[in-house]
């Protein structure tokens, strides 16, 4: 992992951190991005953090294209930042709608549009989206949520033929249910015991088996799926 310099979205709790640990473990530079870095605990030369609202996507291109111009040398992004929302769609209003697509979606398409651009450039690159289960089937009060997924695994899809002959690939990983702070607003959570959620470690460690395969080899799409599938209701 040496030779990887990755950019992360929502690198600073969840899926986005364990990733990022992952990472600098192995040897690899992390560019972080995150609404803030507060909780984050990571005291490594290789860790190079910038805050940036993924949401606001005037100033997601601003700093994209400075992250880009500071660190030419980034060959990966995990596109992994965004949020749950569920419930019936008429009851959603029609700024929350827009804010979680631009957050769920629309921001990954503009990651991409800069990042592929900029692995053109260098010939080489790797694009990881974390999408979800939701993106796979649809799921009663999931309307925002499975859109925005599905969404992104047609975007992960697409892109691919679209690079297939740039030494760029594209994947996407779709887990199920993880304890994180995800469900922290949710009314809804994993079950209580080990086998009804997949582990931070698993993701992490699937997201660098990827990026470690040879150039030839791509990885279209990965489901991770807990043992035994229980929800828990508050």
């Amino acid at each position: 992992m040496k030779d990887k310099c990755i950019l992360v979205t929502g690198s600073s709790k969840g899926i986005g951190l364990s990733v990022t640990k992952k990472l600098l473990t192995l040897g690899a530079k992390v560019i972080g991005i995150a609404r803030d870095h507060e909780t984050l605990k990571i005291e490594n030369k290789n860790y190079i953090k910038y805050i940036s609202d993924v949401s606001d996507l005037i100033k997601l291109e601003k700093s994209i294209k400075l992250i880009l111009k500071k660190h030419p040398d980034i060959n990966g992004l995990i596109s992994n930042a965004g949020y749950g929302e569920f419930g019936s769609l008429d009851n959603f209003s029609t700024e929350q709608i827009n804010n979680f697509i631009t957050t769920n979606l629309t921001s990954h398409l503009l990651l991409s549009k800069f990042l592929l651009s900029h692995f053109k450039k260098i010939k080489i690159g790797d694009i990881i989206f974390i999408g979800s289960e939701a993106g796979l089937l649809g799921a009663k009060n999931g309307s925002l949520y499975c859109t925005a997924k599905f969404g992104l695994r047609g975007l992960s899809q697409s892109l691919r033929k679209d690079v297939a002959g740039n030494n760029i690939r594209v994947s996407i990983i779709n887990p199920g249910m993880i304890k994180t702070s995800f469900f922290d607003k949710l009314k809804f959570a994993p079950g209580d015991k080990v086998e009804n959620s997949i582990s931070l470690d698993d993701v992490a460690n699937t997201t660098v088996n990827i990026l470690s395969l040879d150039r030839n080899t791509v990885i279209d799409e990965i489901n991770l799926t807990p043992a035994t599938k229980v929800v828990k209701f508050s």
